[in-house]
C-alpha cells in the first residue's frame, strides 16, 4: 500500500467533516466543499491504486484547496475545526507534494 490509502483517509474526513458540518449548522457551502475535496481525494487514491497517471496531482490538488479555504479561517478565527483542516491540509500538501517532486 502506498499513496492510496493516505488519499482514502483524506477523502472519508473531508468528506465526513463536510456532512458534519452541514448537520451541525444547515451549512452548504460546508457540505459541498467537503464533499468535493473529498471527491478530488479519492478520485486521486483510485488512479493511484489502479496505476492511472495524475492520481497524485489529484491528491495535490485537493490538498491546495483544502488549504487555501482552511488555512485562512484557522488564521482568522482560531477555532478547532479549521485548524484540523489545515493540519489536515498540511499532511496532503507534505505527502503528496513529495510524491509530485519525485516524478519530476
Amino acid at each position: 500500500m502506498g499513496l492510496e490509502l493516505p488519499s482514502y483517509v483524506l477523502a472519508a474526513l473531508t468528506a465526513t467533516g463536510g456532512a458534519i458540518g452541514y448537520i451541525r449548522t444547515r451549512s452548504r457551502p460546508s457540505l459541498l466543499a467537503g464533499t468535493a475535496v473529498g471527491l478530488l481525494y479519492g478520485l486521486g487514491g483510485y488512479r493511484i491504486n489502479n496505476g492511472e497517471p495524475y492520481g497524485v496531482e489529484l491528491s495535490l490538488l485537493a490538498s491546495l484547496v483544502l488549504g487555501g479555504s482552511a488555512v485562512p479561517r484557522a488564521i482568522r478565527l482560531r477555532k478547532p475545526v479549521p485548524i484540523a483542516l489545515s493540519l489536515l491540509a498540511a499532511y496532503g500538501l507534505i505527502t503528496f507534494g513529495d510524491a509530485f517532486r519525485r516524478t519530476l
